[in-house]
């Protein structure tokens, strides 16, 4: 669901809400999806800036940011299904907002899971730098060498 369609529907659950009851002090309550819709919205640019950018997020930056945002979903699908009857939703808003939800959870799964192999990888090539210098008598960095950051031609004989 796009921020400008969130927006809209927002402002007429919003306004719908306003008209919908005679006991105002519980209607106010119907507002309080607003906090949500806007933070979402604010979510969806900042990932939506980072994918327009130079700069990419890492990996661990992309998870975080989709952690936030399913839940944020899991926050606005609970409001929803507490409130619908009540605030007058929409059911086709309420099902969009529910598959949008479900599309962030699928798509931080797997950004999360290039995250998690990325730090992995880091980790073995730090454990690898760490113990390539220190068994036999050489110095320096990996068998010798300059390490991780040089290039490194592996010895022709046997070792």
């Amino acid at each position: 669901m796009s921020s400008k369609t969130i927006a809209a529907v927002a402002g007429a659950l919003l306004g719908s809400a306003l008209l919908a009851g005679p006991a105002f002090a519980q209607n106010a309550e119907c507002g309080d999806i607003q906090k949500t819709l806007q933070s979402r919205k604010d979510l969806v640019a900042k990932a939506n800036a980072a994918s327009n950018s130079k700069k990419k997020m890492t990996p661990a930056e992309a998870c975080a940011l989709f952690g936030k945002l399913q839940a944020n979903g899991n926050e606005g699908v609970k409001w929803i299904a507490a409130n619908k009857e009540w605030c007058s939703i929409p059911d086709s808003f309420a099902e969009g907002f529910k598959a949008d939800h479900l599309k962030v959870a699928g798509i931080r799964t797997k950004i999360c899971g290039v995250a998690a192999q990325a730090a992995k990888m880091e980790a073995q090539a730090r454990a690898q730098a760490q113990n390539g210098g220190g068994g036999g008598g050489g110095g320096g960095g990996m068998l010798g060498g300059p390490g991780l950051t040089g290039s490194l031609k592996m010895p022709q004989g046997a070792l």
